[in-house]
């Protein structure tokens, strides 16, 4: 039995214990900063069904999930989306990435469209299953649900693939201790 998280505050920014998706009760599995450089750009926290400390685990986990992302510093939007899809190329192989080109695509054009994102705005990245992936800017979703359950799994080894964007994100968003972890991608 796993016992629930606490809310959390990261660079206040707060992170409620739980929160619902698709009529389903998610906790809080970690949240932390993403930084580039010495910079914070924003803060991430995970949300699902029951702890998990793999991104093996959070990846097989059946029900709804949740990526909640809040910048902290304004970022040109289109370059976000770049970052993202080079954080997917990174972590899959070859005939997987161009298995799903054209939904990394639009995810990027999802983002460009915003132009840029200000601190404090936020966006979600949720899985529903017998949905998809819902990628909502502002509290707004963008588009058609993005069917494929590897593009999901692509968008979350960003921060919990084998090359995640932020290293120490990755351990507090799986709610591990902090261990010194090779150089951090630029994601």
């Amino acid at each position: 039995m796993s016992v629930p998280a606490q809310a959390l505050t990261v660079a206040d920014v707060k992170y409620d214990d739980a929160t619902q998706l698709a009529g389903r009760a998610l906790q809080l599995n970690g949240a932390g900063i993403r930084y580039k450089a010495m910079f914070k750009v924003y803060t991430a926290g995970l949300y699902l069904e029951k702890k998990v400390h793999t991104a093996q685990e959070v990846l097989t986990l059946a029900g709804p999930k949740r990526m909640s992302i809040t910048m902290l510093r304004e970022i040109d939007s289109a370059e976000l989306g770049k970052l993202f899809t080079r954080g997917v190329e990174a972590n899959m192989e070859r005939a997987m990435y161009i298995k799903l080109l054209t939904s990394v695509l639009r995810m990027s054009q999802v983002f460009s469209d915003h132009k840029r994102l200000l601190p404090g705005e936020k966006f979600t990245i949720d899985w529903i299953p017998g949905t998809g992936t819902i990628i909502s800017v502002k509290g707004k979703p963008q588009g058609e649900p993005f069917k494929e359950p590897e593009f999901f799994h692509a968008m979350m080894n960003i921060w919990l693939g084998p090359t995640p964007a932020d290293w120490k994100l990755k351990d507090v968003l799986l709610d591990q201790p902090q261990q010194s972890q090779p150089q951090q991608q630029q994601q």
